[in-house]
């Protein structure tokens, strides 16, 4: 069996939308985005706001119906099961929200909402689905009494814990992790993400933790996609991606992630992209990333690149291609390739 308990391939996902009397076009958030996830790791997943780290995690489990491509867990292709056929993998693929809130019905009881998931799958009997709660509810770090008490009773902290339990109820193999801390402070950031790297441990579950802060993705993941306009441009080790990015997007998104000494701060250079990021609605031809690329060669706004081994990183970008790279040695896009932000 593959150690890789998910493989995603070419998925595609595309939203239509009623643009009145220019009739119906199609919003490409998900593009031909390819990647695993082995067992036991935490695949992070970084990029700007609107790029489709969310949309791609929702496609993951069927919650978006994905457009084309395949979503292989296990095994097994997921991507075309009916509904019958998917429960089983609802009970294995999990999710933890972004809105601590939002996510949690304010009608049930603490206990009423992680039981439920359980009841939905029709696991253990009544006693045995109590008990389970007790034992998730100390798992999480809240008190047994907090079993009686309704979401609007807790902090944002505690109703992300909440929530943590619920996802965990079901015993999952695998867990999307949409920017579970966003919403939280600083020093309850970190107590969700010690929690997370316990659980893992103890566990062995697997996650896709999608997030904007570049330092936690950094200290949780194993290996980090980069993501851009609905493309996966690099994929590669966490340690590796942060020391030396390789994509021009890479570099310049690492090189917007604060710094807390001042005088390393003062010393690294910014990278400032110019232009705008072009519409889901209307991508740019080639790559998605040519039109704010300080490296654009006129192919680029020809074809799409395709994704290039380096250095045991997979980067989506004409300059890694085998031919570029021959070429390259005397030329200004040297640092580029060599030299650290």
């Amino acid at each position: 069996m593959s150690e890789n308990v998910l493989e995603v391939k070419n998925l595609c996902k595309y939203f239509d939308v009623n643009r009145g009397m220019k009739g119906s076009q199609k919003v490409i958030a998900v593009d031909g985005i390819s990647f695993e996830v082995k067992k036991g790791e935490t695949f992070g997943l970084v990029g700007e706001s609107g790029c489709g780290k969310s949309t791609l995690g929702r496609t993951i489990l069927r919650i978006y119906e994905p457009t084309k491509g395949e979503i292989v867990f296990e095994g097994q292709d997921i991507s075309k099961l009916s509904r019958k056929k998917m429960l089983p993998y609802r009970q294995k693929l999990q999710m933890i929200f972004q809105d601590p809130y939002a996510s949690l019905n304010p009608r049930f009881t603490v206990g009423e909402i992680i039981e439920e998931p359980m009841v939905i799958h029709h696991m253990y009997d009544e006693k045995k689905r109590k008990e389970r709660v007790q034992e998730l509810l100390e798992t999480v770090g809240l008190k047994p009494d907090h079993i009686r008490r309704y979401p609007h009773e807790f902090s944002g902290g505690q109703r992300q814990r909440i929530g943590i339990a619920r996802t965990l109820a079901l015993e999952p193999d695998f867990i999307v992790c949409d920017e579970p801390i966003s919403a939280l402070d600083v020093s309850i950031q970190a107590q969700v993400i010690n929690l997370l790297e316990d659980i893992q441990k103890k566990e062995g579950i697997s996650y896709l933790f999608i997030a904007h802060d570049l330092g936690m993705v950094k200290h949780i993941s194993h290996r980090i996609g980069v993501m851009y306009l609905g493309h996966m441009v690099e994929i590669g080790e966490s340690n590796d991606v942060y020391r030396r990015p390789l994509h021009p997007y890479s570099k310049a998104l690492l090189s917007a992630e604060p710094i807390p000494d001042p005088k390393t701060a003062r010393s690294r250079k910014r990278i400032l992209l110019e232009g705008e990021i072009p519409s889901p609605i209307h991508p740019p031809k080639g790559c998605p990333f040519h039109t704010r690329c300080p490296y654009a060669m006129e192919e680029c706004s020809q074809a799409r690149p395709a994704t290039y081994e380096v250095e045991d990183r997979k980067v989506a970008c004409f300059l890694y291609s085998p031919r570029y790279l021959r070429q390259r040695k005397g030329l200004a896009i040297e640092p580029l390739l060599q030299g650290r932000v």
